[in-house]
C-alpha cells in the first residue's frame, strides 16, 4: 500500500479498534477492505466534512473537503511548507505524488496554487476507488490518479515534466526498499525540471541508521538538501518522521525554518555542514543493498 501516512508522534488519531467487512460503522465511519488492509474513514468531530483515513488502524491521511488547505498531521504541514516556499505564492506547479492515500497534499496544492497540474501514483486500486467515492476530488482540480507501483508510475512521467516530486510511500508501515536507492533518485532527477524539488517522508528511530543512509543517498544525487523534523527525532530519542527536501538549486531555507518553527508542533531544519555531519559517515544506498525502512515500535499507534 502506498501511503500518505500519519507521522508517528504527530497529532493524528491513534485508535486501535478494528472492524471487519464493509459498510458504515458507528457514528458514520466507513469501513472497507482495500489491497493494503482494512481501511476506515473516520469523521472528524470538530470539522463537519473532514475525515481521517486509517489502514489497519494506522492513521494515513486527514482530509477536510470544505478546507483542503487544512493540514492536520505535522509531517503533512511540513510538506505544505515546502509547497508554499518552492515558488512564488499562487504560481501553478506540475507535481508528481508517489503515494496517494486520500490525496491530501494534492488537494492542498490545488487549493493553494490553482491551475496546477498533478499526477498521483497509488498502487492500491481499491483504496483509490474508496477515496474517489467517499472523498471526491474537485472536478476542476486537474489531478490525475494512476494505480501503479510508485517506481513504475514514475518511469512513465516525461523527462523534466515536474517542478515537484513528493514521495510518501509505505507498504504497511515501511517504505519499500526499491524507493530508497540512488537508482530510484536517478529517475526522480530525470522527471524534475531544472531547479525542481524532491520531498520525501522518512520514518526512523534510534539509532537513525535508515535516516542517515537516506540523507547520504540524496546527497549523492542532489546538490542541496534540508531535513525538517521534531528535535526529539533528530536526537534519536524516539521513532518519528523527518521530511527530506532536495534540489540542485538553492532551497528556501529561511522560509522553511520560519514556518517549521512556528508550527503547532515545531520542527527543526537542518542543512549544510550540520546535515552532512548528521549522516555520521553513512554511504549511499543502491538497489543491490536497499532494504525497507524499519517498522515502528508496536506501541506507536496505541
Amino acid at each position: 500500500m502506498a501511503g500518505e501516512r500519519a507521522g508517528v508522534g504527530d497529532n493524528g488519531p491513534m485508535g486501535r479498534t478494528r472492524n471487519s467487512g464493509r459498510g458504515r460503522a458507528a457514528a458514520g465511519t466507513v469501513v472497507e477492505e482495500v489491497d493494503g488492509g482494512l481501511a476506515r474513514l473516520v469523521p472528524d468531530p470538530d470539522r463537519p466534512r473532514a475525515w481521517t483515513l486509517l489502514i489497519d488502524d494506522a492513521p494515513q491521511s486527514h482530509v477536510d473537503l470544505d478546507d483542503p488547505a487544512h493540514l492536520s498531521f505535522a509531517y503533512q504541514r511540513r510538506f505544505g511548507h515546502v509547497v508554499d516556499t518552492v515558488a512564488p505564492a499562487g504560481r501553478p506547479l506540475r507535481a508528481v505524488h508517489l503515494g496517494g492515500g486520500a490525496f491530501t497534499l494534492a488537494r492542498y496544492v490545488a487549493a493553494t496554487r490553482p491551475r496546477s497540474t498533478q499526477q498521483v501514483v497509488e498502487r492500491d486500486a481499491k483504496l483509490v476507488h474508496l477515496v474517489r467515492r467517499e472523498l471526491p476530488l474537485d472536478p476542476g482540480s486537474r489531478i490525475r490518479v494512476r494505480s501503479a507501483d510508485a517506481r513504475e508510475g514514475l518511469a512513465k512521467v516525461a523527462d523534466g515534466w515536474a517542478g515537484l516530486v513528493v514521495a510518501d510511500v509505505f507498504s504497511g508501515a515501511r517504505t519499500p526498499a526499491h524507493l530508497t536507492s540512488t537508482e530510484f533518485l536517478d529517475d526522480v532527477r530525470r522527471v524534475l525540471e531544472p531547479g525542481g524539488v524532491y520531498v520525501a517522508n522518512l520514518a526512523d528511530g534510534p539509532p537513525l541508521a535508515h535516516l542517515r543512509g537516506q540523507i547520504a543517498t540524496a546527497a549523492a544525487r542532489f546538490a542541496e538538501l534540508a531535513l525538517i523534523a521534531d528535535p526529539a527525532v533528530l536526537r534519536g530519542r524516539r521513532f518519528g518522521n523527518a521530511v527530506l527536501v532536495a534540489s540542485d538549486a538553492p532551497l528556501p531555507i529561511a522560509g522553511l525554518t520560519r514556518r517549521a518553527a512556528s508550527d503547532p508542533h515545531p520542527g527543526r531544519v537542518q542543512h549544510g555542514p550540520e546535515l552532512r555531519d548528521f549522516t555520521g559517515g553513512a554511504v549511499p544506498v543502491t538497489d543491490l543493498a536497499a532494504v525497507a525502512s524499519p517498522a515502528p515500535p508496536a506501541s506507536v499507534f496505541r
